[in-house]
């Protein structure tokens, strides 16, 4: 009789008979590192065809000038040196608005995240304050505070709070409760806890939060700098509409562009960076 281990045993294949299965070729460095140039071809395309439009009549130039004499306005408030006061007035503004409404949402959002009494307790409130509209603080700082400098930085740091304190929230709500169970078997320490399974699981929504409230920011630095100020971008656009110039107009608003998306591009590479372990679809982009 045959044994038995001879006929169940599975047979062994020969090493020569092995085959590794084949790694996935390596994408192509080139398109990641030019990609970005995609992201300028739509406006570019869309300034040479408003410049086009401008040159033949069809737009109003005491409504909507071309690009080339915005950029010229531009140009000239940088050689007689305005401009930098602007730009750098408002930077500082949008600076400090955003760290100190992102520090105290960092604190709120993972404080009434992590516990179900305190959320319970401050986020009705919060959420109700979250439905004011942003010109709507405008008289109220003025008169708790004045039109100086420190009524315009909490205003931006009311807009840049809440994106960042709903995302925090809800990242640290959305931990996997088997994760914390098993940091808690092998017997973690409450920071070991936090640093070990909530800051990682919770990380990609707070960087997106991040970037939301800054955006929120540079929106309400608009507001901010209506409250009386004699230097900023806002006050540019003001003065813009007040003396009916359309090119003092759109040059603020293109610099608010360009500021704002040099901003959150630094802060989508911190993210890119930070999250370098995940891998995720983005990767293989």
């Amino acid at each position: 009789m045959a044994d038995l281990t001879s006929v169940y045993a599975p047979a062994t294949p020969d090493a020569s008979e092995v085959r590794m299965p084949a790694r996935p070729a390596a994408a192509p460095a080139a398109p990641r590192k030019w990609g970005w140039l995609t992201g300028v071809v739509l406006p570019v395309a869309l300034l040479l065809l408003w410049e086009v439009l401008a040159r033949a009549g069809v737009l109003r130039p005491n409504l909507l000038p071309a690009p080339s004499r915005v950029l010229a306005t531009i140009a000239e408030l940088a050689r007689t040196g305005a401009l930098w006061e602007h730009v750098g007035i408002t930077l500082v503004r949008v600076a400090l608005g955003f760290a100190l409404g992102g520090a105290l949402a960092t604190v709120l959002g993972a404080a009434t995240g992590y516990s179900r009494r305190l959320f319970h307790l401050l986020d009705p409130l919060l959420q109700g304050i979250r439905n004011i509209p942003s010109l709507a603080w405008v008289p109220l700082f003025i008169l708790w505070m004045g039109i100086y400098e420190t009524s315009k930085v909490v205003l931006i740091a009311v807009g840049v709070f809440f994106p960042v304190y709903l995302n925090l929230m809800n990242g640290v709500q959305g931990v996997d409760r088997k994760l914390v169970e098993v940091g808690r078997v092998y017997r973690l320490s409450g920071w070991q806890l936090v640093r070990r399974v909530f800051l990682p699981a919770t990380l990609p929504a707070y960087l997106v939060g991040l970037r939301s409230g800054l955006g929120l920011g540079w929106m309400f630095v608009v507001a901010a700098e209506i409250m009386g100020a004699n230097k900023g971008l806002g006050f540019l656009l003001v003065d813009g509409q007040m003396t009916g110039r359309p090119q003092t107009i759109l040059a603020s608003i293109l610099l608010f562009a360009v500021l704002g998306q040099l901003t959150d591009a630094g802060l989508a590479a911190l993210s890119r960076y930070l999250l370098r372990w995940q891998d995720t679809h983005s990767v293989s982009w």
